[in-house]
């Protein structure tokens, strides 16, 4: 079901705004901020402001219709989740972002809920470190 349609059937409103906004996530080849989305929507709809756009990605946030990830540089980044559920390791040296396979994680999972009673969103998550590259320059500078 799209975000239309989910909205439409939990009695929101599709607004233009609201409706530039979606465009926008699904538009983007990566995870988006909220202000790259203003951005566009203010060029097409100048009377917007941020806050709007804020509304509007908690309340799909609050759907599941997109996840907020924190890659660790100053401000979260949106995605739509019908374009599927991923993780991403991000170097705290020099920014590199690797994608995860969601598989990786089954095992973490399944022992959160075992031996926690924990059942855990890991949906999408970024998780920071430092790439193989960084630490390969570390060592080569001892």
């Amino acid at each position: 079901m799209s975000c239309h349609e989910v909205l439409r059937e939990k009695g929101h409103r599709l607004t233009p705004q609201r409706m530039l906004v979606i465009e926008a996530l699904h538009n983007a080849d990566e995870h988006i901020s909220a202000e790259e989305i203003y951005e566009q929507l203010h060029s097409r709809y100048p009377y917007a402001n941020i806050s709007t756009v804020y509304r509007t990605l908690e309340l799909l946030k609050k759907l599941n219709l997109v996840t907020e990830t924190d890659f660790g540089e100053g401000c979260v980044r949106y995605h739509v989740a019908e374009k599927g559920h991923h993780h991403h390791l991000v170097c705290r040296s020099c920014g590199k972002v690797i994608d995860l396979k969601e598989s990786v994680l089954h095992p973490l999972e399944d022992t959160l809920l075992q031996e926690y009673g924990f059942d855990a969103d890991l949906r999408h998550l970024a998780i920071s470190g430092e790439c193989k590259g960084c630490r390969r320059k570390k060592r080569s500078k001892a």
